[in-house]
């Protein structure tokens, strides 16, 4: 839609005030959305919505359509058959796992995976292996290719030119981005046992660590998705809980490669790309590599990670 487009160019680098959450409805060319957070920016009111049905994010401006506010009870009663609310009740329904609670593994059409890939804080500069290893092998049948990147916003802050590079691939067309909430801070500390570590550590405020990097993106004119990646897999039913009450999706995986899963056909694969786990991304490209044929043939391609989990729902 257009309307996306224009948002995303025009809004870059532009303050954004009073940045909050607000659960509402609204209908805007012939689609349904749910309103998620409400603010400030070039002096008129915003919105934050998702589309029922594509599970995709867009900014609307409040002038051009008409709202209302609402409830989480409401919102499921109205659009109850819709993917969005079929997958944020399958989330709260399997919450209790404390390692990789969320959705693990997608339904695309065909054969393939989608791809997400981990900005974790790092001081290493981003692997760009794996974003020229994509569009080598996928561009000519699939532009752009479709990758999921699961941000913080510590890495966001320290690695200016690298996400400047990859949003000029974006320009390109040679990649599209989903840009996944991995919170702010992304606390962790490796001799603290799971029960108080990453976002379980006592004292975390789960909706800075979320609103504050969804306001960073936006007010540098990316667009985060519904998508949330608990840093670490780490959650439990409490947290997961704050997290679909804002809207968003936990995605897991079951495919962590550095961990030597085997990725299935529509499997959510994980690597890190922030420096910090090359064995990930090197089964990761030698993956692609013994893959060429069936990718050349269109038999195993690449998902974006919206319409991979819309297809469960």
């Amino acid at each position: 839609m257009s309307f996306f487009c224009f948002a995303q160019q025009s809004d870059a680098q532009v303050a954004i005030q009073n940045y909050s959450v607000f659960i509402g409805k609204a209908s805007f060319a012939k689609s349904d959305f749910i309103l998620l957070r409400k603010f400030r920016q070039q002096g008129k009111t915003k919105f934050l919505a998702v589309d029922v049905n594509t599970l995709n994010t867009t900014i609307l401006d409040s002038a051009n359509v008409k709202f209302s506010s609402s409830y989480w009870q409401q919102l499921k009663y109205t659009y109850p058959n819709t993917p969005f609310i079929k997958a944020l009740i399958d989330v709260e329904n399997q919450s209790f796992l404390i390692q990789d609670a969320g959705i693990t593994h997608g339904y695309p059409a065909e054969k393939g995976i989608t791809l997400t890939v981990d900005l974790c804080p790092s001081h290493k500069p981003l692997d760009r292996s794996i974003f020229n290893a994509l569009i080598s092998s996928f561009a000519s049948i699939e532009k752009p290719v479709p990758i999921g990147l699961s941000i913080a916003g510590k890495f966001l802050l320290q690695h200016e030119n690298d996400i400047q590079w990859i949003n000029e691939l974006q320009q390109k067309q040679l990649i599209k981005v989903t840009w996944i909430n991995h919170t702010y801070s992304h606390y962790y500390d490796p001799k603290v046992p799971l029960t108080e570590n990453f976002l379980l550590k006592p004292g975390t405020n789960i909706h800075n660590e979320v609103l504050k990097l969804e306001q960073l993106l936006l007010e540098k004119g990316m667009i985060p998705s519904i998508f949330f990646r608990f840093p670490g897999l780490v959650s439990d039913s409490a947290i997961v809980k704050q997290i679909t009450t804002l809207g968003l999706l936990p995605i897991g995986s079951d495919a962590w490669l550095a961990k030597g899963n085997q990725p299935k056909n529509g499997s959510i694969v994980l690597i890190h790309g922030n420096g910090n786990e090359p064995v990930g991304v090197k089964d990761f490209l030698n993956l692609i590599k013994n893959k060429s044929q069936l990718v050349q043939s269109r038999q195993w391609l690449m998902f974006d990670l919206s319409s991979s989990v819309k297809g469960e729902f």
